[in-house]
């Protein structure tokens, strides 16, 4: 093992967890579609900053997941309306 380039300032992981039947999800709560449109947002600010689809994070109840890496930063019940604030969080 060798340490690996690291281009990338902030990473943000979300959860694209996806169950059947009724149990809740990310998915069910609209993650793809936030998971594009904070993708499209964070690249029209930011060249060092990675928005990255993540399996399930373990946070089902409090879904859309999403989670700011390096700061450890777990934020719950993200909408598309939330994508400024975690624009601005990514300075």
């Amino acid at each position: 093992m060798i340490p690996a380039n690291n281009p990338f300032r902030k990473l943000v992981l979300v959860c694209q967890r996806e169950r059947e039947g009724d149990m809740d999800c990310c998915m069910k709560r609209g993650s793809e579609n936030l998971y594009h449109e904070l993708k499209m947002a964070a690249a029209a600010e930011y060249t060092d900053v990675r928005v990255i689809k993540s399996s399930c994070l373990g946070n089902c109840l409090t879904g859309v997941t999403v989670i700011v890496m390096p700061n450890n930063e777990w934020l719950g019940e993200v909408s598309v309306n939330d994508i400024p604030e975690i624009i601005e969080k990514l300075k």
